[in-house]
């Protein structure tokens, strides 16, 4: 049983959907990554509606929400009164979080303006400091061939990550740390994923590409505030994750609830390429949540 429709928001419409709205277990909703991408690559997570309703929706901006042309909406800022709204609209009093990359941020962001009633937060392949991410990528870009570091720095330098010898050099980095399962080029939902993104949101708030953030996140880092945290918290990502094993670890040593979970075969989409390992683990976290 799915429901889906729109939820007014602060500069638009959000689309959501709703699996397995009349379970009376707690609910799950899901913030995906970006920003500017959707909640389409997620949609496999509602196989988590066995056991409680699950929750998908699309940022305000991209994917079937609004694309409204006001670029000071893309902060960070208005996408936590967002989630305040989505979670207001469909009373949700008790849920659980779980966030994936840019969506870590913002649930991270999020729970420390202390609402009520999260009974726990997922981050999987967490973004919680801007200039820790950055400094992963470098490291990260030292793994591949040398040619494939050289095209990236110089284009970066350039300014023409826009270039076709750029996206290729970028195709080689997201065989190695963001997808691992490669049909060739792309999963064919990855293509028509992309169809849903809004790169002007990405770019105004990340900047042109993963290596350098120029965009209004450069200074984000919450890293000192994660002892705020103090619900049940799992930390997850791959083993080649652009979300380093090294860096998710620490983040979760900070919380006082923290749990860390490694998928080894899988990079930035475990969700995806460890599909089954990945529902098993979220799937056990959120029972034993609920069941205490």
């Amino acid at each position: 049983m799915r429901e889906e429709g729109y939820i007014e928001v602060t500069g638009g419409r959000v689309w959501y959907q709703i699996f397995n709205k009349n379970s009376k277990a707690t609910p799950v909703i899901i913030l995906h990554g970006g920003p500017g991408s959707s909640s389409y690559s997620l949609e496999g997570l509602q196989a988590l509606e066995k056991d409680r309703p699950v929750i998908l929706y699309d940022q305000l901006g991209c994917g079937r929400s609004d694309r409204p042309s006001d670029t000071s909406l893309w902060k960070l800022d208005r996408f936590v009164e967002e989630f305040a709204q989505i979670r207001e609209a469909l009373q949700l009093d008790e849920v659980h979080i779980l966030g994936h990359s840019w969506g870590t941020t913002l649930a991270a962001a999020y729970c420390l303006t202390k609402p009520s009633g999260v009974k726990s937060v997922i981050l999987s392949s967490p973004c919680l400091s801007a200039p820790r991410w950055e400094q992963d990528q470098a490291e990260n870009l030292k793994m591949l061939p040398i040619d494939i570091q050289e095209t990236i720095t110089r284009c970066e330098e350039e300014g023409t990550t826009d270039s076709e010898e750029f996206k290729a050099a970028i195709q080689e980095f997201n065989k190695v740390f963001v997808c691992r399962v490669q049909a060739e080029p792309d999963p064919e939902w990855v293509k028509k994923g992309a169809g849903y993104r809004n790169p002007e949101i990405y770019n105004i708030m990340w900047g042109p590409s993963e290596f350098s953030v120029k965009g209004n996140l450069k200074y984000f880092d919450c890293t000192n505030r994660l002892n705020e945290i103090s619900c049940p918290t799992l930390f997850t990502c791959g083993r080649y994750d652009e979300a380093t094993p090294e860096s998710t670890e620490y983040f979760s040593s900070l919380v006082p609830n923290g749990q860390f979970h490694v998928y080894e075969n899988s990079a930035h989409m475990a969700y995806f390429e460890e599909k089954e390992e990945f529902l098993q683990v979220v799937g056990d976290f959120l029972k034993t949540v609920d069941s205490k």
